[in-house]
């Protein structure tokens, strides 16, 4: 029988007191077991109730102890939370391991897991080298903030980077439950609203990879990960190439799986096959914490679901594909092919010729979805034909037999703009018989870093650098009679925040390459151990008191030029979930967000406005926030302004505004 603590609270030691969440299993009354822990910021007694409880209970099924924590400053937690991944957050992530051990139903040993935030966390706090932290599970987070984060991908402002600021806006002006923390809850409310910051002010100071983005990047040390790590990622979701590395440079024992998903945990991922991921981590730590023999650790190191083509769609319930296994990483199975980029053609060996320029529209990029899919309808890539015009465009010959790309495509770029400050966006497809250009991977590179992302060098307009590209990682089979395309573009609205300038391209024939990581054949291999699929879970305990919906679109004002592009959604960042009631609690939770990217033919006419609107009710309890985040930018600076209101009832209670003139550093 498990038994829940609904609240636990964590004494660090300055004082501040952090809400967890506890199950316990049945053991844990006649003996000391391991803990699981996940450690976040999005509130464990409402927002991530449901969720919570889909995984912490089966490990507690398990015999372990589980316990979900709110990090400071976020939830019924005390203190305040002044950005993410900062140093005081991961010294509370190594205090709370010390809190576990102390306890009577604690054997000393702790287990670490977490999506996105979370997994940052893990990879964070096992740099640190907590005793008693034995495995993490980290689930699509990123070893390195800079390079594969929502903020600057390859170098180039992403507009994630304004839109994640905006939905943690919202998050982190949400007041501490009073049933939990009692009548201080006005007064810590306060507190944290009045020490808020918006987080995209202070990201937008920081340019080039310097140490606020080396910080908490575990990828400047390998080494200082001691303990062994199974990484989960989804090749629908941005933190797809972290994997790869880890497998290639850590130096204790790694596992990887990545599914088809998007940004979701495996058991609940989509597109499908789903696999019952709690499952698979309690075998991890069965292995680690309690010694049995599994046969996790037996199995090959890296395993990957092979996606089979598709045309483009809003969304996809399943791919086709099928499991296979890799030994190590690099693999023995996947070699790197060379394809050049020729007069229109990727060809197997260089060409000469005429040099090929475009100068892209601002309109291009329309068709692009977003940087990764969190399962909501419209997030994937669209039909790559819908941007029309504004790339170089090359295409292979049509394939006369299957090609199976997996791993990291790269490519080595000498290219030329008309202007000093230019950017690289590229489009790996797969081109159908009928012309459908399903995107499979694609990568940004900002040509100002050419001498490396911590400096920013003008370019002399008409030379050529030398500059890499990295893609994120694929998982593709062309079928016969596809072929691969590739397209170069200077520019990609709405994912890349736009040059100040248009910008000319100019590439000559065969002074660039893709390097394509091609999986060979292994028709002796043992094929890979059936995964479950998740558990039949009872129905969650909630009310749905209003359907969620969602628009999503753009359109192109004629009489101003002006391209829009919309996301309105009645349930927030996580999709048209709409309004819930949690019956176990009785408390009320909806949001509603409206994000807006509009531009014209001038770059410097590109702005983004998101409103939300989210809280609480029940009883008489009824705080209500609302916000707005509006980023535009001229040919030196960027400019951000944001608002915040919240509600006690019908009562303003409190307001904040920001203002920050940025200056623009290569971006």
């Amino acid at each position: 029988m498990i038994e829940t603590r609904e609240t636990v609270w964590i004494d660090m030691p300055d004082g501040v007191r952090l809400a967890a969440r506890l199950w316990l299993p049945e053991e844990a009354s006649t003996g000391p077991v391991p803990t699981i822990l996940e450690y976040i910021p999005y509130r464990r007694r409402d927002r991530t109730r449901l969720r919570d409880e889909s995984m912490h209970p089966r490990m507690a099924e398990a015999g372990y102890a589980a316990i979900r924590v709110d990090m400071r400053g976020a939830g019924d937690s005390g203190g305040i939370m002044h950005g993410e991944y900062l140093e005081q957050e991961i010294q509370d992530g190594c205090d709370v391991i010390a809190w576990i051990r102390e306890q009577p139903w604690s054997d000393g040993q702790v287990g670490m897991f977490g999506k996105s935030w979370g997994a940052y966390s893990a990879y964070q706090v096992a740099a640190r080298r907590p005793e008693g932290l034995r495995a993490i599970a980290p689930v699509m987070g990123t070893d390195d903030r800079w390079a594969e984060c929502i903020h600057f991908t390859g170098g180039c402002l992403m507009t994630d980077n304004f839109w994640w600021g905006a939905i943690m806006q919202l998050f982190m002006a949400q007041p501490p439950d009073p049933e939990i923390v009692g009548e201080a809850w006005r007064e810590m409310w306060r507190t944290r609203l009045d020490a808020a910051e918006f987080w995209p002010g202070d990201w937008l100071r920081h340019q080039t990879r310097d140490a606020f983005w080396q910080h908490g990047s575990v990828r400047e040390d390998y080494s200082a990960i001691e303990v062994p790590a199974y990484i989960f990622g989804g090749w629908a979701d941005a933190y797809r190439n972290t994997p790869f590395r880890m497998a290639e440079h850590a130096s204790a024992p790694v596992k990887v799986m990545i599914g088809p998903w998007g940004h979701l945990y495996p058991h609940e991922g989509a597109p499908g096959p789903q696999v019952d991921f709690p499952a698979e981590l309690i075998r991890w730590w069965d292995h680690w914490m309690k010694g049995r023999d599994t046969g996790l650790m037996d199995e090959p190191p890296v395993r990957l679901y092979l996606q089979e083509a598709v045309c483009p769609a809003p969304g996809h319930a399943h791919r086709a594909g099928h499991w296979v296994e890799e030994p190590a990483w690099p693999s023995p199975n996947v070699e790197s092919r060379v394809l050049w980029l020729n007069a229109g053609t990727l060809g197997d060996a260089p060409e000469t010729g005429e040099t090929m320029a475009v100068t892209t529209p601002t309109s291009y990029g329309a068709a692009g979805g977003d940087v990764m899919s969190f399962a909501a309808p419209g997030d994937l890539p669209a039909d790559a034909r819908l941007d029309g015009a504004g790339a170089l465009e090359f295409r292979g010959p049509v394939l006369d037999h299957t090609l199976d790309i997996l791993g990291v495509p790269r490519m080595a770029l000498r290219i030329a703009a008309d202007q000093p400050q230019a950017q690289v966006a590229a489009l790996l497809i797969d081109e159908a018989t009928d012309g459908t250009q399903t995107v499979i991977a694609r990568g940004y590179a900002n040509l100002m870093h050419s001498a490396g992302p911590e400096t920013v060098v003008p370019l002399v307009p008409g030379e050529p650098v030398d500059m890499p590209l990295e893609f994120h990682a694929a998982s593709y089979r062309v079928p016969t009679g596809h072929r691969l395309m590739l397209k170069l573009s200077s520019g990609y609205w709405p994912i890349l925040w736009p040059t100040p300038a248009p910008v000319r391209l100019s590439l000559a024939p065969g002074a660039a390459r893709l390097d394509l990581p091609v999986r060979q054949a292994t028709p002796g291999a043992t094929p890979p151990r059936p995964l479950l699929d998740p558990a039949t879970a009872a129905p969650p305990a909630m009310t749905q008191l209003r359907e969620g919906s969602m628009e999503r679109g753009w359109n192109f004002d004629a009489l101003t030029e002006r391209l829009s592009h919309h996301v309105t959604i009645d349930g927030g960042v996580f999709g048209p979930v709409g309004r819930i009631r949690l019956d176990e609690t009785g408390t009320e939770v909806g949001d509603l967000s409206d994000r807006r990217y509009e531009i014209g033919r001038d770059p410097l006419s590109a702005r983004a406005v998101m409103t939300q609107e989210g809280g609480f009710r029940r009883g008489e309890w009824h705080p209500r926030i609302e916000t707005r985040a509006d980023m535009w930018a001229d040919a030196e600076t960027f400019y951000l302004r944001a608002v915040t209101r919240c509600y006690d009832g019908d009562a303003l209670f409190h307001e904040k505004e920001w203002a920050y003139d940025v200056p623009r550093n290569g971006m």
